[in-house]
């Protein structure tokens, strides 16, 4: 099966970097084919190019005039239809910064032929397996602090979200995290991936794995969710029954 090509826009302010890219991508275009849509100096003529040419995916650098990589980001995020957005830098400090833009990817300069191309793999698997309309947008990762640190908490691992006090507990199969985040705005931002059961809690759809009525014989009849990858149950509650089962198609 041959690959459609990915339409890519190159945006960095130094020229022999443009050209660099340029050349990268005529050298992997066997193993991941793709059409220049252009080159930009900046976020700004790059939003220009956007306005006429639909592109599948924009290798940015980061510290750019007029409007950064980071500026540039933000803004791509609103487009109806977003590219992925892969930064090519010569700076590693706004690595925890670009995947919370959403970032496929992170390149740092001097790019190698390697590298991209499996940046552009991910690009091209991620907007194949997307779910309609969901190409592009939304954030892939959490932020969550930890002893001076930052991680990277991939919201695919995520089987529930459950507020608890002022923080949100973020539980995948391994662990908790906590997440200085509202349930409120966690729940309007990944509505598409997450299910509300209980006015304090979300469920991953993925993690779905059935739901089963419990408490009969204690006269606390009510339904739970059973979680795939985890043995914990989540109780539903009265209120949000009709939408979790219509929801699930039960």
């Amino acid at each position: 099966m041959i690959d459609v090509p990915l339409r890519v826009l190159i945006v960095d302010d130094e020229a022999p970097a443009r050209t660099r890219l340029r050349d990268l991508l005529g050298d992997i275009d066997a193993a991941q084919p793709t059409v220049l849509l252009g080159m930009a100096a900046n976020g700004v003529e790059a939003l220009r190019l956007l306005e006429t040419d639909a592109a599948d995916v924009v290798l940015a650098d980061i510290r750019m005039p007029a409007m950064d990589g980071v500026e540039f980001a933000r803004r791509v995020a609103c487009l109806p239809s977003p590219p992925d957005v892969v930064f090519v830098t010569a700076y590693d400090a706004y690595a925890v910064e670009a995947f919370e833009l959403t970032a496929t990817d992170y390149l740092l300069k001097p790019v190698r032929a390697a590298r991209l191309a499996a940046a552009l793999a991910k690009v091209r698997a991620r907007r194949r397996n997307a779910p309609p309309g969901a190409a592009g947008g939304g954030r892939r990762h959490l932020s969550v602090t930890e002893r001076n640190r930052t991680l990277l908490l991939p919201v695919a691992d995520v089987l529930y979200l459950r507020a608890e006090l002022k923080y949100v507990t973020a539980r995948t199969a391994e662990r908790d995290y906590l997440l200085d985040e509202s349930l409120v705005h966690l729940e309007q931002e990944f509505q598409h991936a997450f299910l509300r059961v209980h006015r304090s809690c979300l469920v991953a759809r993925a993690a779905v794995k059935g739901v089963e009525r419990v408490g009969e014989d204690e006269g606390d009849a009510h339904w739970e969710i059973l979680l795939a990858g985890c043995d914990e149950r989540l109780p539903v509650s009265r209120r949000q029954w009709p939408v979790v089962k219509q929801a699930l198609g039960l």
